[in-house]
């Protein structure tokens, strides 16, 4: 059985417990890091030198890094569904799965770190009013793809909607002005209709 190490309100885990039930697969979560503690531990350090949360074992194959074992789950158990058929249609969902990562990750996580996790007296106001600027550019991004495609690969939803999802949900629930973006809000009002979205996204920000 698969076994996952992470809590439910980490961001990286939302993702992966999404991808998993998508995928319909059996497994055992074992609440680790934050509050839990754990991640100092050798031996979650021998699986995972990051000491970060999630870690999977697939029968014994250890892997970290979310969007890694949500592609590794994708092509086992997904293929046609959240791994694309068409080698470019799956390229295009890696590549967001990376902008998620390496772009859009920047603003959102500043904001939510301000809002939700610092005390308000504690706020860099300055600091804030950037990102939550940059955060909309980025977005403007996201409804231009969104303009073309319903979901962010194609005509159907994959793996590539899963990181940018879970941000997108932290985005719309956070206090902050944000512009109209009548594709990305049509977009998230899609992954609502997905009860595995429902269930391990849309959770209280904490």
């Amino acid at each position: 059985m698969l076994k996952i190490w992470g809590r439910r309100n980490a961001l990286n885990v939302q993702k992966l417990m999404w991808c998993v039930t998508e995928l319909g697969l059996e497994y055992e979560r074992i609440d680790h890091g934050g509050a839990f503690g754990g991640n100092d531990a050798d031996w979650y350090l021998a699986m995972n030198p990051n000491g970060l949360v999630p870690t999977i074992s697939d029968d014994g194959f250890v892997l970290s890094e979310s969007n890694s074992i949500i592609r590794y789950l994708s092509e086992k158990h997904g293929c046609g569904s959240l791994w694309p058929e068409d080698i470019q249609a799956r390229a295009i969902a890696s590549k967001w799965m990376d902008w998620q990562l390496g772009t859009l990750i920047n603003s959102v996580m500043p904001i939510f770190y301000s809002l939700i996790r610092t005390a308000p007296e504690d706020r860099d106001q300055s600091a804030l009013n950037i990102t939550v600027d940059l955060s909309a550019v980025q977005f403007k991004i996201l409804d231009q793809q969104l303009s073309k495609t319903p979901f962010l690969a194609g005509e159907t939803f994959s793996m590539g909607d899963i990181p940018v999802g879970v941000l997108t949900y932290r985005w719309f629930n956070l206090d902050i002005p944000r512009p109209e973006m009548p594709h990305v809000e049509a977009w998230y009002a899609r992954l609502q209709e997905r009860p595995a979205y429902c269930e391990h996204v849309m959770l209280a920000l904490t």
